[in-house]
């Protein structure tokens, strides 16, 4: 598999990138509202692409279809098309108050109204973390909420 590089676009989304094997360049950037770009950058100008494919949450899930996407990205994909419902991957950095905390300690879902469904750490992915789950910097929560519950859950994470 190619190395992703990831950079968070703060108001806009995540940018996602990657070199093929042909040495072509390829970015996917998700906005927070769930359109998807596919940009396409000019070998000999990195900043600038080349062709940008513009598609809306739908057409995203068709394409990744097409391409054969794994189980965990349709479920992702339903998720984000119930109206007023959102998910978003969170990083729990070093300086958040919540590391080393259980989730129920932290009280997330109380105190955001988002449900943390999964957490990343390296390279082992737990799906539905229990109440006992103890927080480490580092890892990657899997949130589900409104959006402004996960930007609540975003600050206490420190992300």
């Amino acid at each position: 598999m190619s190395e992703v590089t990831e950079v968070r676009l703060p108001g806009v989304g995540v940018r996602h990138e990657y070199t093929t094997s042909a040495g072509d360049r390829v970015g996917v950037l998700t906005h927070r509202s769930g359109h998807r770009e596919v940009l396409l950058y000019d070998r000999d100008d990195p900043d600038r692409c080349r062709a940008v494919l513009h598609l809306d949450p739908e057409e995203a899930y068709t394409l990744a279809e097409l391409l054969g996407g794994a189980q965990v990205s349709e479920a992702a994909a339903s998720v984000q098309r119930i109206e007023g419902l959102a998910i978003d991957w969170l990083t729990v950095r070093s300086g958040s108050s919540l590391v080393g905390s259980t989730i129920a300690e932290a009280r997330l879902g109380s105190r955001t109204g988002a449900s943390i469904v999964a957490v990343v750490r390296g390279d082992t992915t737990l799906a539905s973390p229990g109440p006992e789950h103890r927080l480490q910097a580092g890892d990657v929560a899997v949130a589900v909420g409104t959006a402004e519950g996960l930007s609540h859950l975003r600050e206490l994470l420190g992300t």
